[in-house]
């Protein structure tokens, strides 16, 4: 394995299943990894830390934000 700070292209590939970065990421956030994002330049990145941690079970969910709309009707 790489000691690479992200996963590479070859590496996505092969986890994914697909080239585009698009159809990547789909599957990379259904299976967990949701700190995968795509680049400014085009590409997924996933860090190598966050897709061991997922694999091991040890990843965080992600947050869920509160719903506050109801107070900027208040103040109106």
């Amino acid at each position: 394995m790489s000691d690479s700070i992200k996963l590479s292209l070859a590496e996505l590939i092969a986890i994914t299943g697909y080239e585009l970065p698009c159809k990547q990421l789909g599957v990379l956030h259904k299976r967990g990894f949701h700190r995968a994002y795509i680049a400014h330049k085009g590409g997924v990145v996933l860090e190598r830390a966050h897709y061991e941690a997922v694999c091991c079970g040890e990843s965080e969910k992600p947050r869920k934000s509160a719903n506050i709309s109801f107070l900027h009707k208040a103040a109106a």
